[in-house]
């Protein structure tokens, strides 16, 4: 429990109540039995994406700082990436804010960082730059928040998806709930009701389970409005609704996790890298009486899974200058094939050959000849 605190504390930019609810959940998923990790890596070897990846080939004498300003959902992700970089290139040092996509959009549009306010991360050899010119979000940029960046610094950001996720509706491990469309989930959670044809529903007895459990209440969690967790599940789970007052909002995914873990009533959404033993992740089903589906590398990434999605990065680019040279090369090492067997073993879903093919296009390099010059 030490260590997994440590850790927080010296790689993520976070106040100790939320790096101690994050220990917990990292501690939660050290006891798991690997399962998650194996599948995706196992997913990675059958479609043929693992020996397609490029390996990566680090230069010599690389050395800088790099703050990446993002998501909650993906700190964990990040934090692992930054790490496996920096054992490539021990003089560089990274910083991680995982403050919430919304919040962290706005640092990035302005080009600011909680390393330049004092708050920078704890810790020997984790300290970023003063500006963030990376950006990990849970959700793309809307066309207001481009045109916003566009507005500051005079071109757009250049973004790419690094690994696939999924949004999980997370119950305690002792509810025996076996399965939820995606109406009964817009009935719980929602109270504008776009997909509910039922009305709210309020007890759990409403949602399926009978016995001791039909008139217990459902008790909601879910992500504060920093959280681009929160706004991807109002888009597509609510249909671009609303979410009911009763939600009690927690400000991270790992602290909502644990909430639910401490409450049999609770239920809530997050994404799927924080399950652990003291949670269960319901089967969903997109309508009627259709297949119930769990997030997998395989759901998520044929698209069967209803509320998979895709993890961004973005970039500050200033297409007149060149790139940063760290920052050129940990792009380089995210889209190879170690970058994203640590993805997988980050707990969440590698891309495809194809999409990484689509993203080293779009970023103008290749792993095997791209050098560092001004693109």
């Amino acid at each position: 429990m030490t260590m997994q605190y440590t850790i927080c504390r010296r790689i993520f930019s976070a106040p100790p109540l939320q790096c101690l609810a994050l220990a917990l959940a990292l501690l939660s998923w050290c006891v798991e039995d690997g399962t998650a990790s194996a599948e995706q890596a196992n997913f990675m070897a059958q479609s043929g994406s693992s020996p397609i990846m490029e390996q990566y080939q680090p230069p010599q004498g690389l050395s800088g700082r790099v703050t990446i300003a993002g998501s909650d959902t993906m700190q964990p992700l990040m934090a692992k990436l930054a790490a496996t970089f920096m054992s490539f290139h021990p003089n560089t040092k990274f910083g991680v804010e995982g403050h919430g996509s919304s919040e962290a959009i706005r640092e990035f549009m302005l080009g600011l960082s909680a390393q330049r306010r004092g708050d920078k991360a704890i810790g020997r050899g984790t300290q970023g730059a003063s500006s963030s010119d990376l950006l990990a979000s849970s959700r793309p940029l809307t066309e207001q928040e481009r045109k916003g960046f566009a507005s500051h610094h005079g071109y757009e950001p250049i973004g790419i998806p690094i690994a696939m996720d999924a949004v999980a509706i997370y119950v305690h491990k002792d509810n025996p709930i076996e399965r939820l469309t995606l109406e009964q989930v817009d009935g719980i959670f929602s109270s504008t009701l776009k997909r509910s044809k039922g009305g709210r529903l309020t007890t759990w007895g409403q949602a399926g389970l009978k016995d001791r459990w039909s008139q217990e209440p459902i008790h909601l969690y879910g992500r504060n409005k920093k959280s681009g967790t929160r706004e991807f599940f109002k888009q597509v789970a609510l249909i671009d609704g609303e979410l009911h007052e009763d939600v009690q909002e927690q400000p991270g995914s790992a602290s909502e996790i644990l909430a639910i873990a401490q409450d049999p009533l609770a239920i809530g959404y997050a994404g799927v890298g924080f399950h652990g033993t003291m949670v269960r992740i319901v089967p969903l089903v997109h309508e009627g009486e259709g297949a119930a589906i769990l997030p997998s590398a395989e759901s998520v990434s044929n698209s069967q899974y209803p509320l998979a999605r895709p993890l961004y990065l973005y970039v500050n680019k200033n297409p007149k200058e060149k790139l940063d040279p760290v920052l050129w090369e940990f792009l380089k090492f995210v889209n190879s094939r170690q970058g994203q067997e640590t993805v997988a073993r980050a707990e969440f879903y590698p891309l495809t050959a194809a999409q990484i093919s689509t993203n080293l296009e779009l970023l103008g390099m290749s792993l095997v000849t791209a050098r560092y010059d001004a693109r």
